[in-house]
């Protein structure tokens, strides 16, 4: 964490990559417009929240003002494609549109990391971040896989379909089961919030949408279970073995 408003205008300024900054609401002080203009431009999300609320992070000097430095160094999944590219990679991304559980989250990203995904997509806002609970979740894996940190998750999809990648979106919506579909190119497979799903803007780019089916009472599977059967899915179309 960073504190005070001159250390929190300095870290953003010297571009560190910060998960959240909370401020206190109707701070006032010209520091705090000096802070306003500098994010400005950026994804940072800024939460204006009670006072008693940074309290309970910190007693400490904070002037109203606290900023969680990310544990680690987001990507850009357009530096990304064609890095993947020239390394003659079919390359798979897993998009999390707005999953907020870090525990999911970590546990879809061990996931990936076993299942030869090259990368994690998130959004900069509504989203969970990289903190000490994803990556202790992840058994370290969020520590080498890449994380892309994005301002608009449908412009990514765009991108990544004009870079030649089908998008594939789980959801109870699916037009067939998911075996059915074609895992074997350049993909990118899109889950959804726990308890929103993915969201329709976002479906609305898909090039498809399939289901997994259920055949017991409960309505949906937990996120990261979903996920872990579609990697492996494509895993298996893919022709990967242990040897």
């Amino acid at each position: 964490m960073i504190f005070g408003v001159r250390a929190v205008i300095e870290a953003v300024e010297d571009g560190k990559e910060i998960d959240k900054i909370l401020v206190k609401k109707d701070i006032q002080s010209d520091l705090s417009k000096e802070l306003f203009a500098v994010l400005k431009g950026t994804s940072i999300p800024v939460q204006c929240v009670p006072v008693e609320r940074i309290n309970r992070v910190t007693r400490k000097n904070h002037q109203g003002m606290i900023a969680f430095v990310s544990s680690i160094t987001y990507q850009r999944t357009a530096d990304l494609v064609p890095f993947l590219f020239e390394q003659g990679k079919a390359p798979i991304f897993v998009m999390l549109d707005g999953l907020t559980d870090v525990r999911n989250f970590g546990a879809i990203a061990s996931t990936c990391e076993c299942a030869g995904v090259d990368a994690i997509i998130i959004p900069a806002k509504g989203s969970v971040t990289v903190n000490a609970d994803a990556i202790k979740t992840s058994a370290g894996a969020l520590h080498t896989l890449p994380v892309c940190k994005e301002k608009s998750l449908p412009e990514t999809i765009r991108f990544l379909k004009d870079s030649g990648y089908k998008v594939v979106a789980a959801t109870e919506k699916g037009d067939y089961n998911y075996t059915e579909g074609d895992y074997t190119g350049l993909l990118c497979i899109v889950m959804g919030a726990e308890d929103k799903g993915v969201s329709y803007e976002n479906l609305a780019l898909c090039d498809e949408w399939v289901k997994i089916p259920l055949l017991g009472k409960i309505e949906s599977l937990n996120v990261s279970v979903a996920a872990g059967i579609l990697m492996y899915e494509a895993m298996k179309q893919r022709g990967f073995t242990n040897d």
